[in-house]
């Protein structure tokens, strides 16, 4: 099947990965292709070739956050981007188009393209994609949430098709029995206020606990202000970490702390930390509740320093193997895949049959033309 993925443009679709959306990109075109599906990823300049890429600009994240103009020069970017794309789709030939991006036009455009189109939403509503969702009038587009938490939220904007929830390479993050001697908790993931990392700080200080922190800083002012004053020797930033390093410093972990500030649409950190065999003690909050059983997490009440400490360490007691088994069973990237194989085949089935009757109608017109043989 000819698959064309479009992402988002803020960050490379390359490890280490900016973020969940990044790496579930990155994860969904590869698996397709191992699958033997011909993908070609629409990504930013820097993104990895070997996922199919063909990029369409440079990353848009703000670069200059001091000019007071600079709010407005990714907006355009990425505006100029997309409907440059758009436009260009309308002469390429796909089977079905995979909308992976958080921009309203690729939506809002949808009619104008010949193949179907697949919108996985991964995020709660916000004025801009709800916008371009209302618009959609593509007779063969769907929308999918990544969570059941991601579908009700949508559901008053738009009818949700079907649910396919994230998934990871588990054999890229080993299973650990035994974490490393030196007790330490670990948290990661994109260093913004939403997440929560502060909070985080405060609850593994607060029962003693070493913490690790890993992912990138993607707001300095945050990061400033409220990470670095409260770093210290029990509290260790390792940096952006390339995926080995990363899987290690997981695997090591007594438990993950997970501090959503927002309702989280899936977590692809705790799928992670599961696969590990760390046990997750997190904020109940969106999709995290969906992902995390008796055996494998301890929900805490959000935005509870207290909660969350209490149990971060009744957590620390689950069965590692538990949260293996629970990585497995939910949270695994060739389940994903099977889903929108499946996706894929419902929209373009009826395509076919008119594919095979034009080429009946074909061959037909033929014979008839054809001279007789005397």
């Amino acid at each position: 099947m000819r698959i064309g993925v479009i992402s988002h443009l803020r960050h490379p679709i390359a490890e280490p990965f900016a973020g969940g959306l990044e790496a579930h990109t990155f994860s969904l075109a590869s698996g397709l292709r191992r699958r033997g599906h011909h993908v070609t990823v629409f990504a930013s300049t820097a993104s990895d070739p070997r996922i199919g890429l063909e990029a369409i600009c440079e990353e848009t994240a703000l670069t200059e956050l001091g000019l007071e103009e600079a709010s407005d020069v990714p907006f355009f970017k990425e505006h100029h981007a997309y409907l440059s794309l758009m436009s260009h789709l309308r002469r390429r030939s796909f089977d079905v188009i995979h909308n992976n991006s958080l921009h309203y036009l690729p939506v809002s455009m949808a009619d104008t393209l010949s193949a179907p189109m697949v919108t996985t939403l991964h995020t709660p509503p916000f004025c801009w994609l709800e916008s371009g969702v209302r618009l959609c009038a593509a007779p063969r587009s769907v929308f999918v949430g990544v969570s059941q938490s991601i579908r009700n939220a949508w559901s008053p904007v738009a009818k949700i098709d079907d649910v396919v929830t994230n998934g990871i390479d588990l054999a890229r993050f080993a299973f650990r029995a035994t974490p490393d001697v030196e007790p330490y908790l670990i948290w990661f993931g994109r260093i913004v206020p939403e997440k929560g990392l502060d909070l985080a700080i405060d609850a593994a200080r607060s029962i003693g606990a070493r913490l690790r922190i890993a992912g990138p800083i993607l707001d300095a002012d945050f990061y400033e202000q409220k990470i670095a004053p409260r770093l210290g020797s029990d509290i260790v930033y390792l940096g952006h970490l390339a995926h080995p390093e990363l899987s290690r410093a997981v695997g090591g972990a007594r438990a993950l702390l997970c501090t959503p500030q927002w309702e989280e649409p899936y977590g692809l950190v705790v799928a992670e930390a599961l696969a590990c065999g760390v046990p997750v003690a997190a904020f109940a909050r969106g999709a995290i509740p969906e992902i995390l059983d008796l055996f494998s997490g301890v929900l805490a009440t959000p935005d509870d320093v207290g909660s969350l400490a209490a149990a971060a360490l009744e957590a620390q007691r689950l069965d590692r193997r538990a949260c293996r088994r629970r990585a497995e069973a939910h949270c695994d990237a060739e389940a994903m895949i099977d889903g929108y194989e499946l996706i894929y085949e419902r929209l373009t089935r009826h395509a076919h049959p008119i594919r095979a009757a034009a080429k009946t109608a074909a061959n037909l017109t033929a014979r008839i033309s054809a001279p007789v043989p005397v």
